[in-house]
C-alpha cells in the first residue's frame, strides 16, 4: 500500500479564503555588498598596473565598466591570456552582484485577521496595493500563529518589487489560500529525509522541516530519522535561513543542513561545497550502499569524495525520501542523479518552476 501524504483530506477539505492581513515584520535576506566588492578588486587593480602599461587603475566596478574592459584587454595583450580571461569573468561577476537592486530576498511575516490552516508545502496567493497577486510557498511551520513567505525579487516585475521596497509593519495585504494538495510530506516511515533545494525552494522545506522536528515526525517506531538539506545558490547571503537551519541543526542532531554557492569564492570568505547542488548530494551519499557502474563517469567521481562539512552521518539511496523544489533545470539534473540510485518513484517528490 503506498503511503499517504500527512493531513491529505485537511488538505483537500481546507476552505480557501481571501482575507485581510497585517505586516508583522519585513526584513532583507541579502547584504549590501558594494564596498566588499571593491575591497575585493583592490588586488586586481594592483596587478593590473603591475602588469600592464596603465598609468591609473580602473574605477569602481559599476561606474568604471569601460576601463575595467580596457585594462583586462590590456593585460591579455601582454601575453597572460589565462589571467585575463579569469578577471574578466571575475569582475563580470561581481559587476552584476553590484549592480542588482537591494533587497532582492526577502523575509515577510504576517498575522491573518482569521486562523489560516495549512500542512507544509502549500502556498498562498499575495494582494499588495493594486499590484497583481501572486503566489509563494509558506515558509513558516503550521504551528505559528503569523504566515512567512520568502520572496525574491523579479527584476521588473509586478509585485516583488513593491513588497520588497514598500511594504512596512502595520501594513494590510490580503492572502488567499491555502492551494496545493500535491507536495507535501508522506506520512512517517523509517526513511531518511532528504530536502534539495536552491534559492526560495527552501522555503516549503523550512515548514516542512521545523513542522518535522516539532511533531517528532523525525522518529519512527523508536528509530531516529535523518533529515538531510542541501540548499545551493551563488552567493551565501541568497541562502534563505541559512542562520535558522545552522540552530536548527545545533538543536537536533539528526538534522544536516548543507550550503553549496557557486560565486561565493570570488569574495574570499566562503569555506562550504561549492558544486552544484545535485553533486553535492552524491558527495554525502553512503559509497557502500551506491553502485557507481549505474551512474555515467563523471557523476560517480562525486560518490564519496572529500565534503566541506564535519557531519558524520551519510545518505543510503536505498532507504531516503527525497524532496526537491527550484527552478526546472535544476530538478531535472537532481532526477537524472536519482533516477539510478534506487530511491523508488514513491519516496520521490519534486515541485518546480521557472
Amino acid at each position: 500500500m503506498s503511503p499517504k501524504r500527512i493531513a491529505s483530506e485537511r488538505a483537500d477539505d481546507a476552505e480557501i479564503e481571501n482575507q485581510p492581513a497585517v505586516v508583522t515584520e519585513r526584513a532583507a535576506m541579502d547584504r549590501q555588498r558594494i564596498d566588499e566588492i571593491g575591497n575585493v578588486l583592490d588586488a586586481d587593480r594592483e596587478t593590473l598596473v603591475e602588469r600592464t602599461p596603465l598609468d591609473d587603475p580602473p574605477g569602481t566596478v559599476v561606474d568604471d565598466h569601460e576601463a575595467w574592459d580596457e585594462a583586462i584587454d590590456e593585460l591579455a595583450a601582454t601575453g597572460a591570456t589565462s589571467m585575463a580571461d579569469a578577471m574578466a569573468t571575475k569582475v563580470d561577476t561581481l559587476r552584476e552582484r553590484a549592480e542588482r537592486e537591494y533587497p532582492s530576498l526577502l523575509r515577510l511575516r504576517f498575522r491573518p485577521e482569521e486562523p489560516f490552516e495549512f500542512v507544509p508545502g502549500q502556498y498562498a496567493r499575495i494582494s499588495y496595493e493594486e499590484e497583481e497577486p501572486r503566489v509563494y510557498s509558506i515558509a513558516s511551520s503550521p504551528n505559528r500563529d503569523e504566515i512567512e513567505l520568502c520572496i525574491r525579487r523579479v527584476p521588473g516585475g509586478e509585485l516583488t518589487p513593491d513588497l520588497c521596497d514598500s511594504t512596512a509593519e502595520g501594513d494590510e495585504l490580503f492572502v488567499r489560500g491555502p492551494y496545493g494538495d500535491e507536495f507535501m510530506l508522506q506520512d512517517p516511515s523509517d526513511r531518511d529525509l532528504v530536502f534539495v533545494a536552491t534559492g526560495t525552494g527552501a522555503a516549503p522545506f523550512k515548514s516542512m522541516i521545523e513542522y518535522t522536528l516539532e511533531e517528532g515526525r523525525d522518529e519512527f517506531e523508536g528509530r531516529e530519522r535523518d533529515v538531510w538539506l542541501v540548499v545551493g545558490s551563488s552567493w551565501k547571503d541568497d541562502l534563505p535561513y541559512r542562520e535558522e537551519f545552522r540552530e536548527l541543526a545545533d538543536e537536533n542532531s539528526n538534522f544536516h543542513p548543507v550550503f553549496t554557492c557557486s560565486r561565493e569564492e570570488y569574495l574570499g570568505d566562503w569555506d562550504g561545497e561549492t558544486e552544484y547542488v545535485q553533486h553535492t548530494l552524491l558527495k554525502y551519499l553512503d559509497p557502500d550502499c551506491v553502485d557507481t557502474d549505474s551512474l555515467p563517469p563523471d557523476i560517480a567521481e562525486f560518490v564519496g569524495s572529500e565534503t566541506k562539512t564535519d557531519i558524520d552521518a551519510r545518505i543510503d539511496p536505498e532507504n531516503a525520501e527525497v524532496y526537491v523544489c527550484g527552478i526546472g533545470e535544476m530538478c531535472e539534473s537532481v532526477r537524472e542523479v536519482i533516477e539510478p540510485l534506487g530511491v523508488p518513484d514513491l519516496y520521490y517528490e519534486e515541485e518546480s518552476y521557472g
